[in-house]
């Protein structure tokens, strides 16, 4: 039996945001939760709904898209948090994978490409739209890590080797695959990995993973 991704929105802008739980109620494959306009609201609400992923919007009224996002992954640890926002800048976007996004999407973003980024976050990628992704990987350029972590880390051979194609962009089933091991133990062993790094995110192992190697 197929299951549909349960999305919700967290959106200040109530047209931009009926036009985006439009697409979503529309779209095979997905159920929509529920749509709030402040970090206040999702944070009173969202917790209870449990979605599988969050558009969440980063210049909201009152506490940020940001903050909102931090605060809610320490509530809903398997909720995937994907960013839509105006914002291009490295702080902005760094700012918000270390608080728990897994994904960072521009507004002008087509409906295709946000419901192929929905799929993909679900699936445990990380979507960025393309010049974001180049954003990240200049930043990693411009400011290579210059010292090991404080405290070493201790990963298996194993671990390590699922850390790595996380960092490449694997999917989860895509790792499950190119090591010949079950699904259910690849998550086994991103959770443990998590654990370790004492990170909540993809986006926040791969950065973990850019100090360590």
């Amino acid at each position: 039996m197929r299951v549909n991704i349960s999305v919700s929105i967290v959106e200040d802008d109530a047209p931009a945001r009926g036009i985006i739980a439009n697409w979503i109620r529309g779209a095979e494959g997905f159920r929509f939760v529920s749509e709030h306009g402040s970090a206040e609201s999702a944070l009173a609400r969202l917790p209870d709904e449990k979605p599988a992923v969050v558009l969440m919007d980063i210049n909201l009224p009152g506490l940020s898209g940001t903050e909102c996002v931090r605060q809610l992954k320490l509530q809903l640890p398997e909720t995937q948090f994907v960013m839509v926002t105006v914002y291009e800048d490295a702080d902005h976007i760094f700012n918000a994978l270390t608080a728990g996004a897994s994904g960072y999407l521009l507004k002008q973003t087509r409906r295709n490409e946000l419901l192929a980024a929905l799929k993909q976050v679900h699936a445990g990628g990380s979507p960025m739209t393309s010049n974001i992704a180049r954003k990240v990987v200049q930043s990693f350029q411009m400011h290579p890590p210059q010292a090991p972590l404080v405290e070493p880390v201790e990963l298996s051979p194993r671990e390590q080797e699922v850390l790595a194609l996380l960092a490449r962009g694997f999917l989860y089933k895509e790792i499950a695959d190119n090591l010949n091991i079950s699904l259910p133990t690849v998550n086994t062993y991103i959770r443990r990995v998590y654990e370790k790094l004492h990170v909540r995110s993809r986006a926040q192992a791969v950065a973990k993973y850019a100090h360590i190697r």
